[in-house]
């Protein structure tokens, strides 16, 4: 250690002087989005990094949710493209922009193995 400090203790033991090598938070903690009261005749986006059987996983999910809430709308993932791709950066800065257009109340983001 090239730059360490180093003392004898009572007992003759060596102590090291070291650093921490976590950086002190560089953000805040903000408080969560209110949750939806109820899913019904809301819409909900779709976000998917193609991979893992999203394809299916989201089928299974709009059927299920749909029992519970008739009224419920899905806007596809093939609506938005990967969120795992080389075009990542511009999907998902395009997101805020997209879901205002489509008046999307809420997301789930999945898959990936």
């Amino acid at each position: 250690m090239a730059n360490s400090k180093t003392k004898q203790t009572d007992v003759g033991e060596q102590q090291y002087e070291v650093l921490w090598p976590r950086t002190p938070r560089q953000t805040r903690l903000k408080p969560l989005a209110r949750r939806l009261d109820t899913l019904n005749g809301k819409t909900i986006a779709q976000l998917w990094d193609f991979l893992f059987r999203g394809d299916e996983i989201f089928q299974f999910l709009e059927e299920g949710l749909k029992k519970r809430y008739p009224d419920i709308r899905f806007v596809s993932w093939r609506e938005f493209g990967s969120t795992h791709s080389p075009q990542e950066h511009e999907v998902i800065a395009s997101l805020p922009r997209r879901f205002k257009e489509l008046g999307v109340d809420a997301v789930i983001s999945g898959m990936g193995a």
